[in-house]
């Protein structure tokens, strides 16, 4: 039996401090996407995702919440999880960095490093962040604040352990020049280089006395382990590393990816990889950091501008227009790699114009005619010469291969999601070309029908194999209908798949129009309901 190619695939790990936005949505469903495209191409994919619960910040949300710092968490990871399954969401592995395994791997981890020279202990005085929890020298300060939160820093010295990230600035810019794919976008890399590299690398602060909410460094224990080496090192913890049983390790490890925020890029681009090269691990394959999602943007009048950039709540878009319709503005409409604006107004124009009235309405129709014309029943087809069959098929075929490429190689969903629907815009083209409803009144291009037909279902079909890694819920509805089950991407090379004479299923509509001004208003209420 041959093995499978693996692919193991992160999210960065989130900071439960406060409920789950769309925001942490975008790289969760990004990822679950680039899973799932993988697992079309049969590859062995193993997605994590997860938290990172430890700080100063965890505790004081604890206490204004009158609960245990656990008892808090608790509550939040419970909501985090309801909303990755309301998204559609599919992880392999949820690692919290509370979790036993993970927090003895960490003291491991620590310890292995202490041991080889690598941290020392020492004192830190410096500029301090409270919101971030990060200390910074006078030089990294811009205009005198944070420069990742732009808030006020404090003076503060305590007692830490550091580690010798100062010696890692040669390998690092070598691992960049060696390995160009490492960091993408490209434009990460001059950005670690110049700004943070050339000028000199600072010892990092491992580990903290003043915080006392995280892991023990067991063989200190006036001291906790500092974000960098606990949050990081989930990405080998949660497959084992550190513990008895390192089968996922030795496994999925290196990632191929990981997929993170802009904001989160230095500390995954520069501290990760200089932990791993401290450790003699294995480098992940790829780090990707994405821009940020951003709102508002609505050109409306001062009562809908209440909903459109305000009523951003997952859990209230997803009940109402699908978790289909919100995977889709944030794969689709957000450039990867760059900044991207949301607003509700984009939101129910895209769903109206790509979903409705593109594929919804192609599905529609080419059903509707097949029950009209054929009963339900998959025709036969004749081997044409048409053009515009050939240029059908012809654009399929490039579709199929254009949307691996964007994933594999570019990581680009939105361009992916755009060639898929080429092919929904090309079969929407060929009905009004075609007119089946005129061959249908005509005896002798009752083969003519039945090829038409045949091409817009296969046309479908592919298409929505395609789609199913990002919108899960229709292209099952779409497949099912079809008598399809466990396709693959392998599949969806072929253009003539489906069996003639089998009946369709019925089908409803997938994506209901919206009428943007009555849901302005909905949303309005819904808002102030959710306040």
């Amino acid at each position: 039996m041959i093995e499978k190619e693996k692919f193991y695939i992160t999210t960065p790990i989130y900071y439960p401090s406060r409920k789950f936005t769309l925001g942490n949505c975008y790289t969760t469903v990004i990822c679950d996407a680039l899973a799932r495209f993988n697992k079309l191409l049969d590859k062995d994919v193993f997605f994590m995702t997860g938290t990172d619960e430890h700080g100063q910040k965890i505790a004081q949300a604890a206490k204004l919440a009158g609960k245990t710092e656990m008892e808090y968490l608790d509550e939040m990871i419970a909501d985090a999880k309801n909303l990755w399954e309301l998204l559609g969401i599919k992880y392999d592995k949820f690692i919290r960095t509370t979790d036993d395994y993970h927090v003895s791997a960490v003291q491991k981890i620590f310890k292995d490093l202490y041991d080889k020279g690598y941290i020392y202990k020492s004192s830190y005085k410096g500029k301090y962040c409270v919101p971030c929890e990060s200390f910074w020298t006078e030089s990294q300060l811009v205009d005198g604040k944070c420069p990742d939160c732009h808030r006020e820093v404090v003076d503060q010295e305590e007692e830490s352990y550091f580690f010798k990230l100062s010696g890692f600035g040669d390998k690092l810019i070598d691992l960049y020049k060696n390995n160009p794919e490492f960091l993408q976008p490209k434009s990460r890399v001059n950005e670690m280089v110049n700004n943070f590299i050339k000028p000199g690398l600072s010892d990092l602060c491992v580990s903290r006395t003043s915080v006392k909410w995280g892991v023990p460094v067991d063989f200190d224990d006036k001291h906790t382990v500092y974000v960098w080496i606990d949050a990081l090192s989930n990405y080998i913890t949660g497959l084992g590393y550190g513990s008895e049983d390192d089968t996922l390790y030795k496994k999925y490890w290196p990632a191929d990816v990981h997929v993170i925020g802009k904001e989160i890029v230095r500390f995954h681009a520069i501290i990760w990889p200089a932990i791993l090269m401290a450790l003699d691990l294995p480098l992940p394959k790829r780090i990707f950091g994405h821009g940020w999602l951003l709102f508002g943007g609505d050109k409306l009048s001062k009562s809908k501008t209440v909903a459109s950039t305000e009523c951003v709540d997952p859990r209230i878009l997803v009940p109402r227009y699908s978790a289909d319709a919100v995977r889709y503005i944030l794969l689709r409409e957000i450039p990867f790699g760059n900044d991207g604006n949301y607003s509700t107004e984009s939101f129910f124009a895209t769903i109206n114009s790509d979903l409705a009235n593109n594929y919804g309405n192609l599905v529609s129709r080419t059903f509707s005619m097949l029950k009209k014309y054929c009963g339900s029943v998959i025709p036969n087809y004749t081997e044409s010469n048409e053009e515009i069959d050939k240029d059908l098929i012809k654009t399929v075929h490039e579709a199929v291969s254009e949307t691996r490429k964007n994933v594999e190689n570019n990581l680009d969903p939105s361009k992916a999601l755009g060639s898929i629907f080429e092919i929904f815009s090309k079969a929407n083209k060929y009905i009004e070309v075609t007119e089946p409803y005129r061959l249908a009144k005509d005896e002798n291009q009752k083969e003519r029908l039945g090829t038409v037909l045949r091409n817009l279902l296969e046309s479908i079909r592919v298409g929505t194999i395609l789609l199913s890694a990002f919108l899960p819920d229709c292209s099952r509805k779409v497949l099912d209908a079809l008598g399809l089950e466990n396709v693959m991407y392998a599949e969806a090379k072929e253009f003539y798949k489906l069996t003639a004479g089998e009946t369709v299923g019925e089908l409803g509509i997938l994506f209901p129009r919206i009428d943007a001004d009555k849901e302005f208003e909905e949303l309005a209420k819904l808002q102030e309901e959710n306040n």
